[in-house]
């Protein structure tokens, strides 16, 4: 029944101009507003939804991963843009002095947040 819907996802954020500015200007992403809401289209022509929410509440996972070739090339260039990178020091994840996690586990891996603080990530792309 939905198989040809064009479905598309949707996350919280306590302040639609801010978030437009921050993946726009920050991210250089297509965040435009549209009907009191942030649609950012992606670089895989998805479209996702950013809409406010009074209570909102950030997301406790990561909302949109971004594969790059390089993601020390891509937490240099961020950084250089004011993206400050998550640290973590538990048991089961660790990153770096610059945030990147290197677990052989895993991806190659570094966290930010939007304004909103909703979780981000630049991962290596295979």
């Amino acid at each position: 029944m939905l198989k040809a819907s064009q479905a598309f996802s949707g996350f919280s954020v306590d302040d639609v101009p801010r978030a437009i500015a921050f993946y726009s200007q920050t991210l250089g992403l297509d965040a435009v507003p549209e009907h009191g809401m942030m649609r950012l289209k992606l670089g895989t022509g998805a479209v996702v939804l950013g809409y406010p929410k009074p209570n909102h509440q950030p997301a406790s996972f990561t909302i949109l991963n971004f594969p790059v070739p390089d993601v020390d090339a891509a937490v240099d260039a961020l950084a250089a843009r004011g993206v400050a990178f998550e640290h973590y020091d538990l048991p089961d994840l660790k990153t770096d002095a610059k945030g990147i996690c290197r677990d052989p586990r895993g991806p190659v891996i570094a966290w930010f947040k939007d304004p909103a603080g909703n979780i981000l990530s630049v991962l290596q792309a295979d």
